[in-house]
C-alpha cells in the first residue's frame, strides 16, 4: 500500500524522464530519491503486516546473478566494480520492491496501468516525432553522434543544407526529423529520451507493454476500454513502424502470436503473422545501410563468443565488453557469455526463463478453476510481454536494463497476487530447467559461433 507512490514515481521517472527536458529539474537525483521513497514505502508495509518477506522464485537467482557479477568485475576489472555494481543493484533493487511490494491484483493493475500509460506517452512523442518535418539538429563540439541536439528551425533534405552562413561555428549538424521536448530522430528512426534513445529500444519497450491494454479490456469490455485498445495497437504499431526496428518487429510479432495461439491455436499464429504483414512490408531498413546493420551486428556477436571462448568461467567481467570491443554486443545473450562466462549466462537466463514459466504455468494450472477469471487474464498478458521480451534481447543488450528488470519484478508480483488466493500453488524450477537452460545457453553461444565465423 505505502510502496505504490515510490513505484509509480519510479515507472514515470524511468520512462518519461522529465529530468531531461524541464531545466528545473536537472541535476537533482530524482532517481535515487524515487528508489529511496519506494523501500521506505515497502518497509512501512512490512512493519504494518501490508507485506512480507516471503520470496519470489527469481528473487534467489537474482542474488547469485549479483554475486556472480561482483565475483567476475573483482576478478577482471575491480578498478571500474563501484560504478557497474552500483548500476546493476538499482535494476536488482527495482525488482525486489516490485516483485515483493506489489502483492495483490488491484495494487498490480494500478501499477500495470502506469506501465501503459507512460509507454503510451512515450509513443505519441514517436508517433508526432515520425510525422514531422526534417530540420537541422545542432550538435555541440562535446555532444556525441548519437546526442538528441537541439533543433534551430530550420527545414532541410540533406545534411549539408545545415551548413553555412547560419551554422554555429564548431557546430556539427544532421538533417532528422524534430520532436517533442527536444527529442530528434536518428538515422530518420523514431526514438525517445534517456534510456530510451535506442529507436531499437523503444520499440522493444512499447511492443511489451501492449498486452496490458489487451487485459485490461478482457477485464472489463466496455467501449473506452475498447478505444483504449485500439489506440495502443495504433501507437505501438506506429512507433515500431517508425523506429525501423527489425527486432522491434519481432517482438510486436510476438505479442500478438501469444494472443492468437491462445484463442485460435498454432493456426492462430498464422493470421496473427498476415495481420502484421504491412509492419513487416513497411517497417525496418534496407539496402545498404541495413546491410552495414547486419555485419556490424554479427562483429559484435562474434566479438562476445570470442570474449567467452578466451574465458568461458569469468568472461571480461561486468560491463568490460566495449574495453574489448568498440560496440556493445547487441544481444544479451552473448553479452552475458562474454560478459560473465557460462556460469553468468546460466543464471541470468534462469532468471528470464523464470518469469516466462510463472505466468506459463499460472496459465496452464488455472485454465478451469472457478473464480480465477483475473489471473487467466493477466497470464496471458505476462506471458505474451515476458516472451516478447526474451526475443527482443536476443538483438539489445539489455541485461542491465531497468525495464527489463521491472518487468522481471511484475512477473513476481504476478506470482504473488496468484499466491495470495491460492497459498499452495508453486512454480517448480529444478535440476531438469537448470539443465535445459545450461545446454540451450550452451547451443546458442556455439551456433552463433559457427554463423558469424562463417560471416566475417
Amino acid at each position: 500500500m505505502f510502496i505504490l507512490p515510490g513505484i509509480l514515481g519510479l515507472v514515470f521517472l524511468i520512462f518519461v524522464r522529465p529530468f531531461e527536458f524541464i531545466e528545473a529539474l536537472q541535476g537533482i537525483p530524482m532517481l535515487y530519491m524515487a528508489f529511496g521513497l519506494a523501500v521506505f514505502g515497502y518497509a512501512v508495509d512490512v512493519r504494518l503486516g501490508f507485506s512480507d518477506v516471503r520470496p519470489v522464485p527469481q528473487l534467489v537467482w537474482s542474488g547469485i546473478f549479483f554475486v556472480w557479477c561482483v565475483i567476475t568485475g573483482l576478478v577482471k576489472a575491480p578498478g571500474e566494480l563501484a560504478g557497474e555494481a552500483l548500476r546493476l543493484t538499482v535494476a536488482l533493487i527495482l525488482f525486489y520492491v516490485v516483485a515483493h511490494g506489489v502483492r495483490t491484483f488491484k495494487m498490480f493493475e494500478i501499477l500495470a496501468s502506469a506501465v501503459l500509460v507512460c509507454s503510451l506517452f512515450v509513443c505519441a512523442v514517436c508517433v508526432h516525432q515520425g510525422l514531422s518535418e526534417r530540420q537541422c539538429i545542432a550538435l555541440a563540439p562535446h555532444e556525441g553522434r548519437l546526442s538528441t541536439g537541439v533543433a534551430d528551425g530550420r527545414f532541410c533534405e540533406e545534411p549539408e543544407q545545415c551548413y553555412g552562413p547560419q551554422a554555429e561555428p564548431g557546430y556539427s549538424y544532421r538533417c532528422e526529423k524534430a520532436g517533442l521536448l527536444g527529442t530528434s530522430a536518428i538515422g530518420d528512426r523514431v526514438r525517445y529520451l534517456g534510456l530510451l534513445q535506442d529507436p531499437n529500444e523503444v520499440s522493444l519497450v512499447v511492443a511489451a507493454a501492449l498486452p496490458i491494454a489487451f487485459a485490461f479490456y478482457q477485464r472489463r469490455k466496455t467501449s473506452g476500454r475498447l478505444v483504449l485498445l485500439i489506440v495502443s495497437l495504433l501507437l505501438v504499431a506506429l512507433t515500431v513502424l517508425f523506429s525501423k526496428s527489425r527486432g522491434g518487429q519481432l517482438v510486436f510479432l510476438t505479442v500478438i502470436g501469444v494472443y492468437f495461439i491462445k484463442k485460435y491455436g498454432w493456426k492462430g499464429a498464422m493470421l496473427g503473422a498476415l495481420g502484421a504483414l504491412p509492419i513487416l512490408a513497411f517497417g525496418g531498413r534496407g539496402g545498404e545501410e541495413a546491410s552495414e546493420s547486419s555485419l556490424e551486428r554479427l562483429e559484435c556477436w562474434y566479438a562476445g563468443v570470442s570474449m567467452f571462448r578466451a574465458d568461458p568461467i569469468f568472461g571480461v567481467g561486468l560491463g568490460q565488453f566495449t574495453q574489448h570491443h568498440f560496440l556493445t554486443a547487441h544481444n544479451s545473450y552473448v553479452l552475458a557469455a562474454g560478459e560473465l562466462g557460462l556460469v553468468g549466462t546460466v543464471v541470468w537466463v534462469s532468471i528470464i526463463w523464470l518469469s516466462v514459466k510463472i505466468p506459463w504455468v499460472a496459465m496452464v494450472d488455472l485454465e478451469n478453476v472457478p473464480g480465477a477469471d483475473v489471473a487467466r487474464i493477466w497470464s496471458v498478458a505476462l506471458l505474451a510481454s515476458m516472451a516478447g521480451m526474451a526475443i527482443g534481447v536476443f538483438f539489445l543488450s539489455f541485461n542491465y536494463h531497468y525495464i527489463l528488470w521491472l518487468f522481471v519484478g511484475l512477473s513476481g508480483s504476478f506470482f504473488m497476487a496468484v499466491k495470495g488466493h491460492l497459498p499452495e500453488w508453486r512454480v517448480p524450477f529444478g535440476w531438469k530447467d537448470i539443465t535445459a537452460v545450461t545446454l540451450g545457453s550452451l547451443w546458442v553461444i556455439v551456433v552463433i559461433f559457427l554463423y558469424t565465423r562463417g560471416k566475417i
